[in-house]
């Protein structure tokens, strides 16, 4: 029996949706995943094979059949692992080992071998996707959650382990995950910074002072040249304290891309 389950990929700053299809036949054991994936996804049948026997359920390996993962479309190339948790769902779906209803919800995360959710990169892009795409509810690791709780319109859950997620979808279990619900009143974040150096504390330079201020009220670029020594760096420094606040899709669009980074420390940034 094929099934198919809802997960997404960052393509340079944009999310795409991506579908996860499972297909089950009688024969000696195999599993192949298709769909131009690279070597991470690749990689995603050994761990979500130990992640599904780890969590108490049957492993593909324990019975003689073929298993088939599409990953769509195929001629988009897919990256990373963050695929293993609608990997090892659709499996389960296809074993008829869990049933639920796949529709309106993506699945986000890395598995470790015994059924952990791994955080990953580009959380608050991905989620965004989802909700432009219609979806009602995205599933992403724990350590994830905060990060996609700034977009206003869509559940996100925050699972710890893959046994936790398919508790809270099975019909037949009771457990339940709470949802982290977008941020209706961004202004709790509106405090009041302090800086490595204020534009105050620089004496003197006062032609290269007008310059930044002039860069800073009309949102221009700005560039400093100059032998070392001559105050570049420490202006650069100050010149953070005088840009106005960010707004909230600012704010979004720089955490965003320190998400895809990799460098996002906390769940979001403000400055």
């Amino acid at each position: 029996m094929a099934v198919k389950v809802y997960s997404a990929q960052t393509t340079g700053l944009n999310g795409n949706i991506i579908d996860i299809e499972a297909d089950l036949s009688r024969g000696l054991y195999s599993f192949s995943i298709v769909g131009l994936p690279d070597k991470a996804v690749e990689e995603s049948r050994e761990r979500v094979s130990s992640a599904i026997k780890n969590s108490g359920y049957n492993a593909p390996q324990k019975s003689n059949q073929r298993v088939v993962v599409s990953l769509a479309p195929a001629d988009l190339r897919k990256e990373g692992p963050l695929f293993d948790l609608g990997i090892a769902l659709s499996y389960l779906l296809a074993s008829r080992q869990i049933n639920f209803d796949v529709e309106k919800k993506i699945f986000l995360g890395e598995l470790a071998l015994d059924g952990t959710l791994r955080p990953i990169k580009g959380v608050l892009t991905l989620v965004k996707a989802a909700r432009e795409n219609g979806f009602e509810e995205v599933f992403v690791p724990y350590e994830n959650k905060g990060e996609g709780s700034l977009i206003k319109g869509i559940k996100v859950y925050g699972c710890k382990n893959l046994k936790e997620v398919v508790g809270h979808l099975d019909r037949r279990s009771d457990f339940t995950l709470k949802p982290e619900e977008g941020i209706e009143n961004f202004g709790l974040f509106e405090k009041e910074k302090s800086f490595e150096i204020d534009f105050s504390d620089i004496k003197g330079q006062e032609t290269a002072k007008r310059g930044l201020e002039i860069a800073a009220a009309g949102g221009h670029n700005i560039l400093m040249v100059g032998p070392p020594g001559t105050g570049k760096t420490l202006l650069a420094k100050a010149f953070v304290s005088i840009l106005p606040p960010l707004d909230f899709e600012e704010m979004l669009e720089i955490t965003a891309i320190h998400s895809l980074a990799g460098i996002l420390r906390g769940s979001f940034i403000t400055t």
